[in-house]
């Protein structure tokens, strides 16, 4: 379990440097509850804004990054990711930096259920 752990705080100072050389503008990093403490102290001494989603009870999910990220995501993370509505994945996976053709393919999937729009060029 040490060696998970490990791996998982490597996988954490990784992205924190990704941020910090403006790689990403928010990052979303899921690991165990029990890493919640090291990660929190990690974020705090780098002074980068976060939030932090349980899930499951044994996980978490950090969101970190430029503070009006933080405070987009604040707006619709008080549910399961699983939960989001088409709008809301779409803000989530394009600023996590998700290709943006790919997210509108998927935003219209879900929004019309599976079923591929028609387009009409007039």
């Amino acid at each position: 379990m040490g060696n998970e752990k490990e791996k998982k705080m490597q996988v954490l100072a990784h992205h924190i440097y990704e941020y910090r050389k403006g790689l990403r503008l928010l990052v979303l990093h899921t690991m165990r509850a029990e890493c919640r403490e090291t990660a929190e102290r990690k974020l705090r001494a780098n002074h980068i804004h976060y939030i932090i989603q349980e899930v499951g009870g044994r996980n978490i999910n950090i969101f970190f990054g430029d503070e009006q990220c933080i405070e987009v995501i604040r707006t619709f993370v008080s549910k399961p990711l699983s939960h989001l509505s088409p709008e809301e994945d779409f803000i989530l996976g394009t600023l996590l930096g998700y290709d943006k053709h790919q997210q509108c393919e998927r935003y219209l999937k879900r929004r019309n259920m599976g079923s591929s729009p028609q387009l009409h060029i007039a």
